[in-house]
Order: C-alpha cells, then structure tokens, then sequence
C-alpha cells in the first residue's frame, strides 16, 4: 500500500479547486464578452471621422487577406499606442505597417484608412504600434491586417501640384492621384560610392544668398527668421527660381506647423503660379500639421523625403526638399519615444534623437543622379541653442539664412541678414578667390557702416571723415542693392521678377566696391536685378529731372 502524505492529499485538493475556479472565470468571461459584443457603444462621428454606411461596412468586413499576411486584433488602445495580437508566431517586422479594418457602425478616419506603424515587440506575439491618425472609436478584438511593407505612399509627376497626408492620401479635395508609382518612407541613405564628393554650389539666382551664404548642392540649410519677416515668400521664390534655373521640382513638407499657414501657403503658391491646376506644376505639398497625432508629426518628414528621393533617383533632378519646422520633428519623436515607455534623455528628449536626426539627414544628399538640397526652418526654444533639438540639427547643416526684422523694417527684401548668414561653401576652394574676396570685403564694409550707426545717429553724416563717409555711401549702396524684385511678388510690388545669376552677381558687387557707381544714388540700387537695371533706373530718374 502507497503511502501519501497529508501535505499532498492537500496540495492536491488545492490544485482541484483552482482548477474549477479557473474553468468558471473563463466561461464567466466568455460570457461576459458575448454580452460585450451586444452593448458596445456605437461612437458619433467627429468632424474628422466618418461612419461606414451599411452596405460599405459589410464590404470592409469581410477581412480578405492576401496568402501569407498575417491578421491580427486589436488588444489594447491607449491614446496614439495601440497594441495588437496575432496567433501565429509569425509576426510583422519593426516598422511594417498594418491597416485596421473598420465594420458595420465602427467609424474611420476622413480618408477612410487608418494605418499603425509597429514600433515594439512586447512578447507572447502581441506588437505595440503607433497610430498615422486619430483612435477614436477603436475597440478590441477589432480586425488589423499586415500589410507586409512599411508606409508606402505615391511618387512621381503626378503628385506635383497636390496636397497629402503623411500615408500618401490626398486631401485637396481634388480626388485621387492616379497613374503613380509607390515607394515605402523607410530607406537607407545612399552609398558612399553612390555619392557625389564635388563640392559644388546651387545657384538661386537670389543675389545676397549667391554671395554671402551659398547654398551647396544637395546641403541642408536652416532658415531662421520670425513672423512676417518674409520666410515664406523666399521658400517661393526659390522653388520658382529651381524650377526656371535647372528644371527642377520642388517638395514642400510642413511638419507641426498650423493648418492655417498650410492653407495659406497653398493658396498663395496657386495666385502666384507655382501651383497650376490647368498644366504644370512646381512643387508637391506633404502636411503633417499640429493637430494630427504624434505618429504622423513623426513620419511626414519621410513622407516628404521619399518624393524628394524619387526624382532625385528616377528622374535626375535637382530637387529643393522644404521642411518647416524640422524641431517639430524632433518633438513629435520625443511624444512618440514617451508613448513608448522609453527613458528620456537631455532636457526630456528621446534617448534615440541623434539616431533619428541623422537617419533622416543622411538622405539628403547629392548623387551621380541628381541632388537633394534642404531649406529647413529651425526654431530654437527659449532662443537656447545649445538645446539639444537645435544643436543636434546645426550638426548637420552646410549654410544659415537668417531672416532679420530691422532690415524688414528698412522695406530690404529679400530681409536676409548679410552679417549673421553663414555658409561652409564661402570657400575659396569651392567659390574661388576672386568670389571670396568679393563676399569678404562686402560683409567687411558692411560691418563698418554697422558700426558707424550710433556715431551717425548722435552726431550726423558731417562729423565723419571722408574716408568714413565714402564707406558709408558705399554700404548704403550694397544694401540696397541686396534687395531683388521676386517673380512670386509681382502681384504686389508690380515690379517684375529678377533672376540673377551667380557670375553677374559677382561682378557687380565688385564694381560697386571699386567705387564704379559712386556718381549713382542709393535709390537706383534698390529694388532692382543686376548693375544693368541699376543704370538704366539711374538714366531714366536724370531724364526725368532734365523734363
């Protein structure tokens, strides 16, 4: 006879009891969750959501799937983070995208598609993902479908001319992009062999930018400046002057800036002919505008990048790739590493921010194909530039346009700041001798003047020395003569635009140091092209005196 201990006789009864308790709580749970199924709450439609009619919804229900994509449910919805189970160990990889199926009575997003992007796996084959647009109205146990790639969105001509969201949708009310290609936002930078080593410059034919801050081909550039100081009709002009002087196009991508100046924008570039509905188009508009959630801030940056990169790769162009505003960027990152329980770094921010930064950054550049070249407005928080948002963008930039208000205030437009813009292309290696003297003694002259100004402003012109004053006749001269009819203000000034180029710009600008045009006066300098415009404005104010 076996002998068994009491401890195990009651171990074993424990086990016994558990074991019927476990069986009662599953079928008080399976009961419960049918129930569930009855009395869920059908949510109202915001502004930015519509409901599936009926006949549209038992369509979308009917989860078909490609052979080998993987379907899966939602598990839990917090905010932007969603998380979904899949009953196979076959699970989407990092950065795949998945798309939510929407049933009878459950509301979609206005574009009728709502995308997770996977940024975890938590184990027990559920991922975590983060979420291209609103949750609302989400629910669990909701069907989710692998779509097998990561965000793929349209490229090529016919995007020019519209506006999308961060997944490719169009959301100018002007109906679908047809006839285009696809290409997914995630991509490695290109080779090293791939790449360009020339150092070369991208003419703009804008000429206080050509001579004192050039921009390099396939560089980045930060633009700095307040509100009406003119930042977006020089983002304008230079996608007006890109596509006249080389051909090319232009991506224009706002990244958690208001929807207003978006639509603003949008607008103007149509008044102005930057955007034509009828033919040919300039430029493609990717919005990603404060209100969308933290996925979306975080990805449309890409978004804009991938069209940039096609017409860089496919069709050999000189592309300007805008971003405003890039810390918004980092920021919707920071939003998107905290959803995701990870520590913070610096000040707060993702402990991921260089990796982020560079990612993205590495793919602006110049190939054998063709260039990217960036303009990205930078705000610096608190005017803290060792803030490690904008320090870690400086790290990257090539050249700094600095937009300033005083000379705004003097009616100099282009409002560029001669004094504070920078470039690393101000070489003479990459500009020659002859270009960086000329840039050097201007912004030398210009220093004088500077300095001059609180003598001028207490004593007067006649209390300087003749040397002093010749220098101040002369940087009166250049500084009007940094100001330039743009073809995108037509409309408004009535004068018509003036492209100049690089080595016409250069010579003039010699020619006034040299004191050539000492017998001019500063008002036939302004508002006008190259030295041509200057005399002929000159000829024709004496003619009308001599009347």
């Amino acid at each position: 006879m076996t002998l068994v201990s009491r401890s195990a006789i009651r171990l074993s009864r424990r086990g016994g009891q558990q074991l019927k308790n476990a069986r009662a709580n599953a079928a008080l749970f399976n009961t419960a969750a049918n129930q569930a199924k009855n009395i869920v709450p059908k949510f109202a439609a915001s502004s930015s959501r519509v409901t599936l009619p009926a006949k549209a919804a038992d369509a979308a229900r009917t989860y078909a799937t490609p052979a080998g994509l993987q379907t899966g449910s939602i598990k839990t919805v917090i905010g932007a983070v969603v998380d979904v189970h899949f009953d196979s160990d076959n699970l989407p990889p990092i950065l795949n995208a998945l798309d939510v199926q929407f049933g009878e009575g459950q509301t979609a997003p206005e574009g009728g598609r709502l995308v997770l992007e996977v940024a975890q796996h938590l184990g027990e084959n559920t991922v975590r993902c983060i979420a291209m647009d609103g949750t609302d109205g989400l629910v669990r146990g909701q069907k989710v479908v692998d779509t097998g790639a990561p965000i793929k969105i349209p490229v090529g001509p016919a995007t020019l001319g519209r506006i999308m969201n961060v997944i490719g949708q169009p959301i100018d009310q002007r109906g679908p992009i047809k006839g285009v290609k696809e290409a997914p936002i995630h991509a490695d930078a290109p080779e090293f062999v791939d790449q360009s080593t020339q150092a070369e410059i991208l003419e703009t034919g804008i000429k206080v930018v050509d001579l004192l801050a050039p921009y390099a081909r396939g560089g980045k550039i930060g633009l700095f400046g307040g509100a009406g100081v003119g930042k977006t009709v020089l983002i304008q002009e230079l996608i007006n002057n890109i596509a006249k002087a080389h051909g090319g196009y232009s991506v224009f991508t706002g990244v958690g800036e208001r929807t207003r100046e978006g639509n603003d924008l949008y607008h103007e570039m149509r008044e102005t002919g930057v955007i034509n509905l009828e033919g040919d188009s300039k430029v493609a508009l990717v919005f990603g505008q404060m209100n969308e959630p933290p996925g979306a801030r975080a990805r449309v940056a890409l978004t804009g990048l991938t069209i940039a990169e096609y017409f860089r790769d496919e069709e050999g162009q000189d592309v300007l790739l805008f971003i405003d505003n890039i810390f918004r960027f980092t920021q919707a990152g920071s939003e998107v590493s905290a959803l995701l329980g990870r520590i913070p770094s610096a000040v707060g921010y993702q402990p991921t921010l260089s990796t982020d930064m560079g990612g993205m950054q590495e793919r602006i550049t110049t190939t054998k194909k063709g260039s990217i070249t960036s303009v990205q407005a930078v705000y610096v928080p608190a005017d803290d530039l060792t803030d490690p948002a904008p320090a870690t963008t400086f790290a990257h930039l090539d050249a700094t346009t600095v937009l300033s208000r005083s000379i705004a205030e003097l009616g100099i437009y282009p409002a560029v700041d001669p004094l504070d813009s920078k470039s690393r292309m101000l070489d003479p290696r990459v500009v020659g001798q002859r270009h960086y003297e000329i840039a050097t003694k201007t912004q030398q002259i210009l220093q004088s003047y500077k300095s001059l100004q609180d003598i001028i402003a207490i004593l007067g012109m006649d209390e300087l020395s003749e040397e002093d004053k010749l220098t101040v006749e002369r940087a009166r001269k250049i500084q009007r003569f940094m100001s330039q009819p743009f073809a995108v203000a037509q409309v408004f000034t009535g004068i018509e635009g003036r492209l100049v180029p690089l080595k016409e710009t250069v010579n003039a600008f010699e020619e006034i140091l040299d004191g050539k045009h000492d017998h001019i006066s500063e008002n036939s300098f302004y508002m006008v092209g190259g030295i041509e415009d200057v005399k002929a404005k000159h000829e024709k104010s004496l003619k009308e005196q001599g009347a």
